[in-house]
């Protein structure tokens, strides 16, 4: 079973490798079909702000990376960045991705939705096949188990939640300030949760369609601009937190510059947690300035996820098991081609014995012969091609063949 996961995450390289290697919609079914069309007979991209992973059905699995690289434009970047898991490990890895045990945030919950999405646009594109197929379905099968069988999901963290939680350290209180969350997607939408509910009163949401960015904010009673806008409402903000998909900065230093100077050098707390970053890493160089990345957070989310330890435990317990399901039923599902020919092999000798002892009756033997000749020559024709086997095994000294025969057949039965 050539299943081979090959992937760069937040463990592997840092945001400046990572943001290089990211897939946007626009991007993914190109990707997907030059993906296939470079060897790998099945796959599906996962690409979020802290991973970029391809599930492949593929024989050489070093042409995965090497693949990786070069659609980037990175052909010796990736070296040392890169990790593989094969077969049973890479069904292991595919469980605890979607169960939230390789996230940032230990059972952060998006990744699921993530795994979901990338699956989805690679069943449009005709990417993925039986064997991912059936990889997928079992992994968000486990995901759910997991989430119903264990406490992984309880006590709040997140990315989101590490941002607020950083920020109510820098900051007293909230209900004086003013937050700019740039993009409305669900990283964005849990940060204003988590600032709504720590008592903050202004927010104003940005976003590319004003659309999303009214919907998002009417939950917060929050104002809503575009992303052309936002050069006009740096300077009101306290706390930024930004999470886009653009794939160039949508804050830029000079914007930054000049805000700070309307706000009289008066502090601002900025969280890029977008990958590739939404704020130009200049801004970082500004004395009034805060500003952390996603990489910076791991700190704070590491404070937040003792509660979640032993139920990691347990879930990696529940995994272990489900990884031996899959694989077993993988290893029953592989015999069946064989299980298919073995049948179709003895209906054609049934058919053809049967045809001949129906014309022995024809011809006027009688029952008993026929039923004699049917039972003699069927025994034979079936057990001809084991016992020939079993035969060359003797001679060639191969034990191993002997013994399988005697477990197929159950001839230790009577021994017992």
């Amino acid at each position: 079973m050539p299943l081979v996961v090959v992937g760069i995450n937040h463990r592997s390289a840092p945001v400046e490798v990572r943001e290089k290697v990211v897939f946007d919609t626009h991007n993914l079914q190109d990707a997907l079909q030059s993906l296939a069309a470079d060897g790998a007979r099945e796959n599906v991209i996962v690409s979020t702000c802290n991973r970029t992973e391809l599930y492949c059905v593929a024989d050489n699995a070093d042409d995965l990376g090497r693949w990786l690289a070069e659609y980037h434009g990175l052909p010796r970047a990736l070296d040392d960045c890169l990790y593989l898991h094969r077969d049973e490990r890479a069904v292991e890895h595919a469980f605890a991705v979607a169960s939230g045990l390789d996230s940032m945030v230990l059972g952060e919950p998006q990744i699921l939705g993530q795994l979901k999405d990338a699956y989805r646009a690679a069943k449009d594109h005709g990417t993925a096949g039986p064997m991912l197929n059936r990889l997928f379905q079992a992994t968000f099968s486990v995901a759910k188990r997991v989430r119903t069988e264990t406490r992984i999901g309880a006590n709040a963290v997140s990315v989101a939640y590490a941002a607020v939680s950083l920020a109510r350290q820098i900051f007293a209180g909230f209900q004086s300030h003013t937050a700019l969350l740039v993009g409305a997607g669900d990283t964005i939408a849990l940060a204003a949760r988590h600032l709504h509910s720590q008592g903050l009163k202004r927010m104003i949401i940005a976003n590319r369609s004003l659309d999303r960015a009214q919907s998002l904010a009417a939950e917060f009673n929050a104002s809503a601009i575009t992303l052309d806008a936002l050069p006009y409402h740096l300077a009101e903000a306290d706390i930024v937190i930004s999470s886009t998909a653009s794939p160039q900065p949508v804050i830029l230093t000079a914007d930054v510059a000049a805000a700070l100077d309307a706000r009289r050098r008066k502090p601002m707390f900025m969280v890029d947690i977008a990958v590739p970053r939404d704020i130009e890493a200049g801004v970082g160089a500004f004395e009034d300035v805060y500003l952390y990345s996603i990489d910076d957070l791991q700190h704070f989310v590491n404070q937040n996820l003792k509660a979640r330890q032993d139920e990691a435990r347990e879930a990696r317990l529940l995994i272990d098991e489900e990884v031996s399901r899959f694989m077993a039923s993988l290893r029953g599902q592989q015999v069946i081609p064989t299980i298919r020919e073995l049948r179709t092999t003895a209906e054609r000798v049934r058919t053809e014995t049967l045809d001949q002892a129906m014309k022995l009756l024809a011809s006027g033997r009688s029952p008993a012969d026929a039923m004699a000749f049917l039972a003699d020559t069927l025994t034979h024709r079936l057990v001809h091609a084991p016992t020939h086997a079993l035969r060359e095994a003797g001679s060639a000294g191969d034990d191993a063949l002997v013994h399988a025969a005697r477990r197929l057949f159950h001839l230790d039965a009577d021994e017992e």
